[in-house]
């Protein structure tokens, strides 16, 4: 039996003994278990009443949140707490497994190495990792001309002459807003592109299945790499290969005390756009059923779906070539159209190839983690399969929920096929591989 189909195999049993021990102890407990319930519901009203408000109701919301959650643990500690623990440590061990067996390792079609290969490096993203890799060097001793950036410098204008000097593939090890500014100039001159995960979170060189941890392999894209197309999105023709997003985080990003005090700086921000005496966003968008909305809480529009709210893969995308913008709003929107009941998840989702968003003033944005005023109506595209990225034979070469269904169902037969089968690794090779064919802009 493979690995692989031991990690499904254990996933299914490990979750399956959690959940019935916690059934067990939910029956024994009644009704504390209830009572522990109603607590949590109290402590996440106060705690969600008092980040709305400031001064002395803050702190008043925030005591009744960690009243509740402080009960709620008293009652559940009370007896039994070697089970609780039991019943946590085998529903983490179950996703961990589950997270593992759906892990792929695709093989990208094989191209050509290029001749004049270029790599950008910021030497402070990333803490350092650009000097502490050795990471000139190692691009020497690959063949790959290394252009240091240093403070002032235009990114653009740089790659734009590299490319005029006769570049035949762009690398970019920083950030990934300076990642979206060297796959912009990829995109348009159809150059091979790879991403060196030198930043700090490196977002897109997960989702586009380069390993994270392998910063000096990641260099072997240019030597031995494979091939795919995934998809740019762009904003008022700004690229980026994240997400923008539009609401209290951007208000508080660009508030003057943020790099030094970011938490307190959010938290300051929340009651002033959301509190009851907040100014709120003032955006204005239509909604996939075609109504007129104003905006909740933030808006966050994305190059291609995130994955949210699911225990496995959130906060991925399981593909970036999907050709669709991902639009997520996070609270209730106000507008006309019917009334539908409370949703059950505190935001809406949908995909759509483009979206558009008006205000009476420049709106605060972050742009892949970077602030900027972008003036209104902010129109939204994707621009599918127009960028040709190259990825090291030996990292994963998908998303690591590339394969994850999104139900809870489909998620435990999937575990179950694997466990007995063991044949996805092939199924999502091929699908992969076709994937990476040219697509029209």
């Amino acid at each position: 039996m493979s690995g692989r189909r031991v990690q499904a195999a254990s996933a299914l049993a490990i979750g399956c003994g959690g959940l019935a021990l916690a059934l067990v102890l939910a029956v024994q407990a009644f009704p504390r278990g209830l009572i522990a319930l109603a607590c949590v519901t109290f402590a996440l009203a106060g705690a969600w009443y008092g980040l709305l408000r400031t001064g002395a109701a803050r702190v008043g919301g925030f005591a009744l949140g960690l009243a509740g959650i402080a009960l709620a643990l008293a009652l559940l500690a009370r007896e039994r707490l070697v089970e609780e623990l039991l019943v946590v440590g085998a529903l983490a061990s179950s996703v961990a497994l589950a997270r593992a067996a759906f892990a792929q390792h695709v093989r990208l079609p094989s191209q050509p190495p290029p001749r004049r290969p270029v790599l950008f490096f910021n030497p402070r993203s990333g803490g350092g990792k650009a000097e502490r890799f050795a990471l000139a060097r190692e691009a020497g001793a690959r063949g790959i001309a290394a252009v240091e950036l240093t403070p002032g410098d235009d990114l653009e204008r740089l790659v734009r002459t590299a490319v005029a000097d006769g570049a035949d593939a762009l690398a970019m090890a920083g950030g990934d807003g300076s990642q979206a500014v060297v796959a912009a100039v990829a995109a348009e001159h159809d150059l091979p592109y790879a991403c060196v995960p030198a930043g700090t979170r490196n977002h897109f060189a997960l989702d586009l299945g380069v390993d994270r941890d392998d910063v000096i392999g990641a260099l072997d894209a240019f030597v031995d790499g494979g091939e795919r197309r995934v998809d740019l999105a762009e904003v008022n023709g700004r690229v980026f290969v994240n997400n923008v997003s539009l609401g209290v985080y951007a208000e508080a990003v660009r508030q003057e005390g943020y790099r030094d005090a970011k938490l307190r700086t959010l938290l300051d921000t929340v009651p002033a756009v959301l509190g009851p005496g907040g100014t709120g966003l003032d955006l204005r968008w239509i909604g996939p059923r075609g109504h007129a909305h104003r905006a909740g809480a933030a808006v966050l529009v994305s190059n291609n779906r995130y994955r949210l709210g699911r225990a496995i893969g959130s906060g991925t995308r399981p593909r970036i070539d999907d050709g669709l913008l991902g639009i997520t709003l996070l609270g209730r929107p106000r507008g006309r159209g019917r009334r539908h009941r409370l949703p059950q998840r505190p935001w809406r989702e949908w995909t759509a190839p483009t979206f558009a968003v008006d205000a009476d003033h420049p709106v605060p944005s972050g742009i892949d983690g970077e602030t900027v005023q972008l003036d209104p109506p902010l129109r939204f595209r994707i621009r599918p399969g127009v960028l040709r990225v190259r990825i090291a034979q030996r990292h994963p070469g998908a998303s690591p929920s590339a394969a994850m269904p999104d139900g809870f169902t489909d998620s435990v037969r999937a575990l179950a096929h694997i466990a007995m089968t063991d044949d996805t690794t092939r199924k999502e090779q091929r699908w992969i591989s076709s994937r990476s064919r040219p697509r029209s802009a």
